[in-house]
């Protein structure tokens, strides 16, 4: 018979020995929805060095995606994720993860460093992938999911992501609208797409095509079918609708890489309470006005401090008021600010409030030093999307990337494969 510090031992071998995995802590039921806790900041998922880049991947290209973010008055405990394969319309797929995933099915954040010498304390994030833990296996749309392990029910972050075979190509070119009453005010993109070795046997029930503005949920056209099918090419044309956008205007911008002085547009810098606050110039409302070109980031935004290179760690945070000047309230929804420092989604947290005394409409918000893009929306109550040209007006000549994405359904597989990403903007062309 074992002595009982016998068995203590024996059983904290065992324990050693058990696989990794098992310490993982359960992940929050899944949903595709993008979303973000409210003290989770400055949210970037891009290319491994290269700024501003959108979330897709070619296996076999030896680039990685970098996800980075903040979570404020964090106590810099470890985060947990997870990653799930999606069709086409972001439903989960029916593949097992083993199908679409080498390594565990639920892996650790351990890069993380808590925030040096800052009024307003954070800790960031950063995730890499591929990674040694986690290999790609097939292309199509993926969901990444991040939670705490003390609060499993809950995600903090959920994001979308985009791996493609590279096995079809788009051309795409930009013309100028033929439908009444939008010549002026959209955009149109005409594509080609070469099928190449695609086994494609009915085009307009295997191949679809999504169109995306700016990388921007709220300007995306999805499933679109061909309107002309030849030998090995599919053809987009501009006789339909498919892919027409609103061009809308060059994004609004400032700059608070620093807290000594003040830079772009805005007007004051006090100090409060312990924390920064940038007062904006007062905007201009733009809905009536002529185009006029300036270089954007076609709204988004990079962390940046004039005083240090490390800006993932030493940029403060600053609460930044924006001021929009209005004769008059306007009524039957809501106005907000968009870039993707909010991922293009509306909440409370980044709609404006009607200031009747100041005849303005108002709105603060807590971001991280850098440069910013911006706009003004409205959004019609009971509607998901931005309605008409409030604010900012529409024109067609405006600088937009366009990205789009080619599905096929392979009748011998279980799921959509993700055969190209085509990167094509509105004055340089097509971009890969």
């Amino acid at each position: 018979m074992l002595k009982p510090l016998t068995k203590i031992k024996l059983l904290s071998l065992l324990l050693f020995c058990l696989p990794y995995h098992l310490y993982s802590s359960p992940a929050p039921e899944f949903s595709s929805v993008e979303y973000a806790a409210e003290n989770v900041k400055s949210i970037t998922f891009e290319k491994e060095g290269w700024k501003l880049a959108y979330p897709f991947l070619q296996p076999g290209s030896g680039d990685q995606l970098m996800l980075s973010f903040d979570i404020i008055d964090s106590d810099g405990s470890t985060l947990w994720y997870s990653i799930t394969h999606c069709d086409r319309e972001w439903n989960r797929s029916d593949l097992f993860t083993s199908d679409y995933l080498e390594g565990y099915e639920e892996n650790q954040v351990t890069d993380f460093a808590p925030s040096f010498n800052t009024r307003i304390n954070y800790t960031h994030y950063r995730l890499s992938l591929p990674n040694s833990d986690v290999r790609f296996l097939v292309s199509g749309n993926y969901v990444i999911t991040i939670w705490a392990a003390d609060d499993p029910e809950k995600p903090l972050l959920v994001r979308r992501f985009y791996i493609s075979e590279g096995s079809t190509s788009a051309t795409v070119v930009f013309r100028r609208p033929m439908k009444p009453g939008t010549t002026e005010t959209h955009q149109q993109a005409e594509i080609t797409l070469a099928t190449g070795s695609l086994p494609v046997t009915d085009p307009y029930r295997q191949v679809t095509i999504t169109v995306m503005q700016n990388g921007r949920a709220d300007r995306i056209h999805s499933g679109l079918t061909p309107d002309f099918v030849g030998s090995g090419r599919l053809e987009y044309n501009t006789l339909s609708d498919k892919t027409l956008f609103p061009g809308g205007n060059e994004f609004r911008y400032f700059d608070i890489k620093t807290v000594r002085q003040t830079r772009q547009n805005v007007r004051a810098i006090d100090f409060v309470n312990g924390v920064y606050n940038a007062f904006l110039v007062p905007s201009d409302d733009r809905e009536f006005k002529p185009y006029f070109f300036n270089e954007d980031f076609n709204g988004k935004f990079v962390a940046a401090i004039e005083e240090s290179n490390d800006p993932d760690r030493e940029a403060d945070y600053v609460w930044v008021w924006f001021t929009m000047p209005a004769y008059q309230e306007i009524r039957g929804g809501a106005v907000y600010l968009a870039g993707d420092f909010c991922n293009w989604q509306y909440s409370p947290a980044n709609r404006m409030s009607w200031n009747a005394v100041k005849g303005c409409y108002e709105a603060s918000l807590l971001l991280k030093q850098g440069w910013y893009n911006y706009e003004y929306v409205f959004i019609p109550d009971r509607s998901p999307a931005p309605e008409g040209f409030h604010f900012e007006g529409s024109h067609w000549e405006t600088e937009n990337d366009y990205l789009v994405l080619t599905y096929f359904r392979d009748p011998s597989t279980r799921y959509d494969r993700l055969t190209g990403i085509t990167l094509a903007n509105t004055r340089a062309g097509n971009r890969q």
